[in-house]
């Protein structure tokens, strides 16, 4: 019996569009030394967070219910509240370059969080790939100058543990029913803008006076750094695996570099590019989707709905939905069914049981493969 993997385009599109976040992530830095007052991580915080909140919550008109109450803050908390005053304090407390390497340990913090919270036992490949991304993140970032700071080391550990957690138990509760993600990504910032906004008023005071760079460095970090840079982001967490959407992250330092190259005139060395390419490797290498045979089944990773898809002599299973199509024997359709806890199963406990559906005189006659 021959056997394929489902189609690859959707996945790979998705992963394409979730990347883009990372990549406007980079430009944070440059607009906020650039265009934003000095010295005001936590009201800059507050202004990514809240505004752009309150307005998906106004476009969309819904509101957590029940359960999703609590899930809600806790995620806003996770992906927002903490993480964004936790990368500031990194950012003011260490050099750039130590807080880059700091937060390109995501990815490693992800898998460790995947594996127990989601059953996801990391590969040897996505560890490597840890390793490679962080490594190369160095390379980007750091300089031989560089000091640590304990307070800035744990908060930049922290930031990279608490939006690692975030990811993951995003996509363990995925969204009520109805809801879409650009809901979900107003409820995550408005619980993380209302965390904030004690923090600012106690630690900053009142709010600095804006001129008309601050006010658009504020709108862009809002619109387009925050809202649309969230929603794809959680809308790629639903479709694709955790642990691959947050090894992305590591392209958020290489495009600081690249833009801190292109519109701030920063020297770019050959150093730092061959640590681009590597950290581009480790990211590309995180993607990679891990297939497992059980009892001669080809099993794949979770397809871009976050389901089993599995592609056997033309039926494809997906969502949990059987599709047969045009098997390659004649009128034999092929059903895959997924048994859950059938013996010492090589991934997360699952077997495999293929069953081959045969057309009889108008009839179907059932049997195993």
């Amino acid at each position: 019996m021959s056997i394929t993997t489902a189609a690859r385009n959707p996945y790979a599109g998705t992963l394409a569009l979730t990347a883009l976040t990372p990549i406007v992530w980079g430009s944070t830095y440059a607009i906020t030394t650039e265009f934003l007052p000095p010295d005001r991580p936590l009201f800059t915080a507050l202004m990514r967070a809240l505004p752009a909140g309150l307005v998906l919550l106004a476009l969309t008109r819904t509101l957590p219910k029940g359960l999703w109450i609590g899930r809600a803050a806790a995620l806003g908390v996770l992906n927002i509240g903490a993480f964004f005053p936790l990368l500031f304090l990194a950012a003011y407390r260490l050099p750039g370059g130590v807080a880059g390497v700091l937060g390109a340990v995501a990815p490693m913090f992800a898998l460790l969080f995947a594996a127990g919270v989601l059953n996801e036992r990391p590969t040897g490949r996505k560890v490597l790939a840890g390793v490679i991304g962080v490594f190369g993140v160095s390379l980007v970032v750091l300089r031989a100058t560089a000091q640590l700071d304990t307070v800035g080391v744990f908060a930049g550990l922290a930031g990279a543990g608490s939006m690692a957690l975030g990811t993951v138990l995003t996509k363990k509760w995925g969204r009520p029913d109805g809801v879409g993600p650009l809901a979900m990504t107003g409820w995550q910032l408005t619980a993380g803008g209302l965390f904030i906004l004690p923090l600012a008023a106690l630690i900053e005071g009142a709010p600095p006076a804006l001129d008309a760079e601050a006010v658009g460095g504020y709108l862009y970090l809002g619109v387009i750094g925050t809202a649309l840079a969230y929603w794809l982001w959680f809308r790629g967490i639903a479709k694709v695996p955790a642990t691959s959407v947050a090894f992305l992250g590591l392209l958020s330092p290489v495009s600081a570099a690249i833009i801190g190259w292109v519109a701030l005139g920063q020297a770019l060395t050959p150093l730092q590019v061959l640590g681009m390419a590597i950290a581009l490797g480790g990211t590309l290498l995180g993607q990679t989707t891990a297939r497992a045979k059980v009892g001669g089944v080809e099993e794949t990773d979770k397809d871009e709905r976050g389901d089993e898809a599995v592609m056997v002599g033309g039926a494809e299973r997906a969502g949990g939905v059987e599709q047969a199509g045009a098997a390659p024997r004649g009128n034999h359709a092929v059903l895959v069914a997924e048994v859950e806890k059938v013996g010492a199963g090589p991934r997360r406990n699952h077997a495999v049981v293929v069953v081959e559906v045969e057309k009889v005189g108008g009839a179907e006659k059932v049997g195993a493969v």
